[in-house]
């Protein structure tokens, strides 16, 4: 597959690896909007939540599952934010699903 996001599941490109499950993969943004903002995908390629369905949903849930544990890890204890995008108008870059766990100060209310 030419999918970036599972290149960097399989290893095939580096990334800043913050967590990982049998289900789950998050790593540091390489773009980063917030002092801590990190991607946190499941590792069965799902397009976008466009693509969530009774049969995938399982690794949905693990992320979400997941999640807490990796703001925890990050001492993101005040709160973040958590963020997907779906398709072209909602800018998504890359058609893996994956979600922006973005936090480490005050996050203002406009920002998407």
């Amino acid at each position: 597959m030419d999918c970036i996001f599972c290149k960097i599941i399989r290893g095939d490109i580096p990334s800043q690896k913050l967590y990982e499950d049998e289900l789950v993969y998050a790593f540091r943004d390489i773009n980063p909007q917030a002092p801590f903002h990190a991607l946190v995908v499941p590792k069965t390629h799902i397009g976008s939540a466009d693509e969530i369905t009774v049969d995938n949903s399982g690794a949905v849930a693990a992320v979400f599952t997941a999640i807490p544990k990796i703001a925890k890890a990050a001492g993101l204890g005040n709160g973040y934010r958590v963020i997907t995008n779906i398709g072209e108008d909602g800018c998504q870059s890359v058609k893996h699903l994956h979600f922006h766990v973005l936090g480490g100060r005050k996050l203002p209310e406009t920002m998407a």
